[in-house]
C-alpha cells in the first residue's frame, strides 16, 4: 500500500516503513506526527482525491531535526564597490512513515523505544600512598632510559659523515678550488670596459692592468 501526501509545498510517494527527509515539521524526535493531505491511496484499488482523499492520513515517526549544507548567496555589482555574501542552511525534518490511514483512522503504532546507552566501564582505582610513587618512578625512569638510548638529529648526523669521512672530501674540494682560482696581475688584466665621461665611447684598457689590451 502507497500514498501521496503533500507538505511544504512538495509532494512525496511514500510507503510503510520510507525513510524521507522532509521540510521542517513541528516536533521532537521520538514523537508520532501525522500528515492529512494525501492526494492518492494506492493498494488493491487506487483511490484519487479531489483534491485530497477524504478521511485519509499517514503518520510518521519524527527521527531528527537538522540543516542542510551551506548555500553561498553572492552578489556584486562591478565598478560600485558593492558586494552582499549571506549564508543559508535549511531546515528539514527525518521521518519513517508509520502507517497510512483510511476512513479517519488513528494512529495505533507508537515510536520505536530509544536503545538504552552502554554502562561505562569501570573507573580504575586509584592508587595511593606507596603504590602510586613506585607508579611515578617506573614511569620516570622509563622516559629517562627513552631518551638516552635514542639520539638526537644532530648526534646521528655528525657521527654519519664521521664515519662516511665526507669532510675530508669537502676540504679537499676546496683546497683544489683555491689552486686553480687566477690571482695577482692574471686575475686584474680580464677585459673590463668603462665609458668615457666626453665621448661616450667603451675604452678596451683595463684599469689597474700593466699590459696593454688588443
Amino acid at each position: 500500500m502507497f500514498a501521496v501526501i503533500k507538505t511544504g509545498g512538495k509532494q512525496y510517494r511514500v510507503a510503510a516503513e520510507d525513510v524521507l527527509r522532509v521540510e521542517k515539521v513541528a516536533g521532537e524526535p521520538g514523537e508520532i506526527v501525522q500528515f492529512g493531505e494525501v492526494l492518492v491511496v494506492g493498494g488493491d484499488a487506487v483511490t484519487l482525491g479531489a483534491p485530497m482523499v477524504a478521511g485519509a492520513s499517514v503518520a510518521a515517526e519524527v527521527i531528527e531535526q537538522g540543516r542542510g549544507a551551506k548555500v553561498i548567496a553572492f552578489k556584486k555589482r562591478r565598478r560600485k564597490n558593492s558586494r552582499r555574501k549571506r549564508g543559508h542552511r535549511q531546515e528539514f525534518t527525518l521521518i519513517r512513515i508509520t502507517e497510512i490511514l483510511t476512513d479517519g483512522a488513528k494512529p495505533t503504532k507508537t515510536a520505536r523505544p530509544k536503545p538504552e546507552p552502554k554502562p561505562k566501564p569501570a573507573a580504575a582505582p586509584d592508587l595511593e600512598g606507596d603504590e602510586a610513587a613506585d607508579a611515578e618512578t617506573s614511569a620516570a625512569t622509563k622516559a629517562k632510559v627513552r631518551s638516552q638510548a635514542t639520539p638526537s638529529r644532530r648526534a646521528h648526523r655528525v657521527a654519519r659523515r664521521a664515519v662516511v669521512g665526507r669532510a675530508p672530501d669537502r676540504v679537499a674540494s676546496a683546497a683544489t678550488y683555491t689552486a686553480r682560482r687566477p690571482t695577482g696581475s692574471a686575475r686584474s688584466c680580464r677585459p673590463r670596459y668603462t665609458r668615457s665621461r666626453t665621448r661616450g665611447a667603451r675604452l678596451g684598457r683595463v684599469a689597474g692592468c700593466t699590459k696593454a689590451s688588443t
